[in-house]
């Protein structure tokens, strides 16, 4: 197709957007930011304040929430701003992302420079798009309520969830559309069980960055901060203190953060596991090139969760290991689809 290399560079410029999203998303949780715009519009609220009494009035809506009553209380209108434009930038990022979403779809649409089929996924995935932004905003609705100080866990990692559900929708049509067809020379009976074990791993990183948002969610890093003991111990002696007992997966933090380390551990054994096996295969270089990736990729992650317990949560390490753990995906996604054995999608 004349325009595959246009269309690819334009969706992978688009997951490139979404990693910032989803950076920018981690920046504002730990600087308290994401309560700082008590409106949602989503037109009209791409412009920030343009004059102090818009100012002001953004920031007395901002003085009637619990955040600023229990946290925050005194700051003046330069402290409010610092934390607004966090939150401001956010959202922006996410009506940018619209655009560059729509625009040129339209525009591929009418030069008929892409398939009906793949002009129907683009579609879906701007509306799914969208709801994400409602989602957003359901989440942040939710740290309004009495007493709360931020939102609740469980409608973070919702929002989170969605979020790289798009980024594995994209990436996987980007790539798609930049190789259409698998590579012939793979032995299938050899690159079979490789990729079933890439697929595990797949699962194992999306469960683990999951777990990482109850971890956020509920401030779980804070505590516990040695490794790889926890005050002592393999498994904290709190583990299962919640009755019933799964309530403990949401709001015990021992429980959180144990299953985070936990969860991390197996996804680098197994992502190991599989760079070890993949070698051993006859694939092409650039199939093992996408498995060393994945290795490398797995390790720096590994250590960078490890530094971020250890130095309790700074608010650049934790932003850097929430971004890398899309990167992670990332090179799992790649190692998949170019160990693919058929055309499962034709766009």
């Amino acid at each position: 197709m004349q325009y595959n290399k246009s269309i690819s560079n334009w969706l992978f410029f688009i997951c490139f957007m979404l990693l910032c999203m989803i950076a920018l998303g981690g920046y504002t949780r730990l600087t308290g930011s994401g309560l700082s715009i008590m409106d949602w519009r989503p037109v009209t609220g791409m412009l920030p304040p343009l004059s102090h009494a818009e100012w002001v009035r953004q920031f007395e809506l901002y003085k009637t929430i619990p955040q600023y009553q229990i946290l925050n209380n005194g700051f003046g209108l330069d402290g409010f701003k610092q934390i607004f434009w966090a939150e401001w930038s956010h959202r922006f990022l996410g009506r940018l992302i619209g655009f560059v979403v729509l625009l040129p779809l339209i525009y591929f649409v009418i030069k008929r420079a892409i398939t009906r089929k793949l002009a129907i996924i683009l579609f879906i995935i701007f509306i799914l798009g969208g709801l994400q932004g409602g989602i957003g905003w359901f989440m942040v609705a939710s740290g309004f309520r009495p007493n709360s100080t931020a939102v609740e866990p469980v409608k973070l990692v919702l929002h989170l969830s969605c979020a790289i559900a798009l980024y594995i929708a994209i990436l996987w049509t980007a790539l798609s559309v930049r190789t259409p067809q698998p590579d012939v020379s793979l032995d299938k009976n050899k690159i079979k069980p490789i990729r079933t074990l890439l697929w595990i791993d797949v699962v194992l990183v999306c469960i683990t960055i999951i777990a990482g948002g109850f971890t956020a969610g509920t401030h779980a890093g804070h505590s516990f901060n040695t490794f790889p003991l926890m005050n002592g111990h393999l498994i904290p002696t709190d583990y299962a203190s919640l009755s019933p007992f799964l309530a403990n997966f949401i709001d015990n933090v021992a429980t959180i953060q144990f299953n985070h380390r936990l969860l991390a551990t197996i996804t680098a054994i197994m992502v190991l596991i599989t760079l070890f096996l993949g070698l051993k295969t006859s694939a092409t270089k650039s199939v093992k090139d996408s498995f060393m990736l994945m290795g490398w990729a797995v390790l720096i992650q590994y250590a960078l969760g490890v530094t971020t317990l250890l130095l309790v949560v700074p608010v650049w390490a934790g932003t850097i290991h929430q971004a890398f753990a899309i990167i992670l995906l990332t090179t799992l996604i790649i190692a998949l689809h170019r160990s693919r054995i058929k055309n499962t999608i034709s766009l």
